[in-house]
């Protein structure tokens, strides 16, 4: 049964009746919190609930009564939210439409958001995505369904949402128009300059901040123009130049104002659970940190030290 005024449920779990609340970041049974940045899988089934932990614990909620219909609806709306914190989506959206996803091998059933610079998609488990608007190579609507192309190869389709497909395809293609545009009027404004090949953007609300990357023969630097930082951040990779940038470009997007996820430690990063949802839920991000050879704070011998890296 549920508690109203308190937003609490009583339920089976654990092997006996326990209060549950269902908080921001996680669900709370009794003195345990089970954290979402923790949740592998969602389900319900013959009214009951198993919430499935990545580390192969399964989580049994029954006996919720009257109050089942409510707890899944909060329960997922909790878990979204959450996911969409984590993909560090915080402009407003513009169509929110229940609908069916497939990207890599995953598919299902899911709530798909349109925002003015990507297309998040939040299904029931930890491979929430977003698909940033700005690196779309195409947007095709065929029937029911929608295909979104990035530039990197990466490939999501969302569709069958009734009578909102139509209007959520040209939606989105209008977005991808407009953030595109914007971006490039930003670029514009900078100059790459020596040793840098390359120069990019963070999220395109950020108007007044941007990086600049020098990508060459497995190396790479990469100096932050912001409020705040005042560090080169170094890379190697094994890929071709080409392939590493256009991974980069995605990555500092995709971590908007949150660039320390990029270089705190993984005992750092065990502490801040929707860092750790954030690195689930973007590869490009996670390829980046995978790739670290650490910072280079600015000083009297930052050119020198910066020269013998990029050299080799």
């Amino acid at each position: 049964m549920r508690n109203k005024a308190l937003m609490k449920y009583e339920a089976q779990a654990f092997g006996a009746v326990r209060q549950i609340e269902l908080k921001r970041e996680g669900v709370q049974i009794g003195e345990r919190l089970l954290d979402f940045a923790d949740v592998s899988l969602m389900r319900p089934v013959n009214h009951r609930i198993f919430i499935e932990m990545l580390g192969g614990e399964t989580v049994e909620i029954s006996m919720l009564g009257f109050s089942y219909d409510g707890f899944w609806e909060e329960l997922m709306q909790k878990f979204s939210d959450r996911s969409m914190e984590a993909l560090f989506a915080e402009e407003a959206p513009l169509m929110k439409c229940e609908g069916e996803y497939q990207f890599g091998s995953e598919h299902g059933r899911g709530l798909i958001v349109l925002m003015p610079d990507a297309v998040c998609i939040l299904p029931q488990n930890c491979h929430a995505v977003r698909i940033p608007l700005c690196f779309a190579s195409d947007i095709t609507l065929k029937g029911y369904q929608l295909s979104i192309t990035l530039e990197s190869g990466g490939r999501y389709t969302v569709g069958k949402m009734g009578y909102d497909t139509k209007p959520f395809a040209e939606r989105c293609i209008k977005a991808s128009q407009d953030v595109k545009l914007r971006r490039s009027r930003m670029l514009s404004k900078h100059e790459v300059r020596p040793p840098f090949t390359e120069k990019g953007l963070f999220r395109t609300a950020q108007t007044d901040e941007y990086y600049l990357a020098a990508v060459k023969n497995g190396r790479c630097a990469v100096e932050l123009f912001t409020h705040d930082d005042s560090a080169t951040y170094l890379y190697r990779y094994q890929e071709e130049d080409s392939v590493f940038a256009c991974r980069l470009r995605e990555a500092m997007e995709a971590i908007g104002s949150r660039r320390e996820i990029i270089y705190i430690s993984d005992e750092q990063l065990a502490e801040k659970p929707l860092f750790r949802m954030a690195l689930a839920r973007c590869d490009a991000v996670s390829f980046l940190r995978g790739k670290s050879a650490g910072r280079l704070i600015h000083n009297a011998g930052h050119s020198r030290v910066l020269s013998e890296f990029l050299e080799g």
